[in-house]
């Protein structure tokens, strides 16, 4: 796990934002197919808000997911053909023809990043936490190099403001 997210807000309340026991494991993909990643991802993932602060909390959220991305992403394959048959007459003798053509196009693009969000936790008090395990995550079209990375977003709640912090683990590369 990477160090943990921490913020001091301006009413003085101290949030913290971490995870432990992280495991990212890449597996086959049930697809089989060359352009998709698929991983088990798991983790702990707590929320703290600590300190005296000078406004009266209404508890938050945390909020944990992943985010999987893709060096380069296979937009088409797109396969064209054609058949031509052909004959020509001449004085002394008859020509028939036959052309076979093909092409294959292929369209890659720049890479992306997406955001699989997986819980989001309403708490009342100081403390909150999530546990992941085993959670798959996929991603189709991808024939670069991938990424896998978790992230937490704890936001605290008063009367008329929220504070938000956010902690993001060790990048995972495949």
């Amino acid at each position: 796990s990477a160090p943990p997210g921490v913020v001091t807000t301006p009413d003085g309340w101290e949030l913290t934002v971490a995870a432990r026991d992280e495991t990212q494991l890449p597996v086959h993909p049930l697809t089989t197919a060359v352009s998709s990643r698929e991983y088990l991802a798991g983790g702990t993932f707590t929320g703290s808000i600590k300190g005296s602060g000078s406004t009266e909390l209404d508890g938050g959220t945390l909020e944990a997911g992943y985010q999987i991305g893709c060096g380069i992403n296979l937009d088409k394959v797109e396969l064209k053909g054609g058949v031509g048959i052909g004959r020509d007459v001449f004085p002394i003798r008859d020509e028939v023809g036959i052309g076979v053509g093909g092409e294959i196009e292929i369209v890659l693009t720049a890479g992306e990043v997406e955001q699989v969000d997986l819980v989001e936790k309403e708490f009342s008090g100081t403390d909150s936490r999530v546990t992941l395990k085993d959670v798959h995550i996929t991603i189709d079209g991808c024939v670069g190099q991938s990424f896998l990375r978790s992230y937490a977003i704890l936001t605290s709640s008063t009367t008329d403001t929220d504070d938000i912090v956010a902690y993001y683990g060790v990048t995972k590369t495949v």
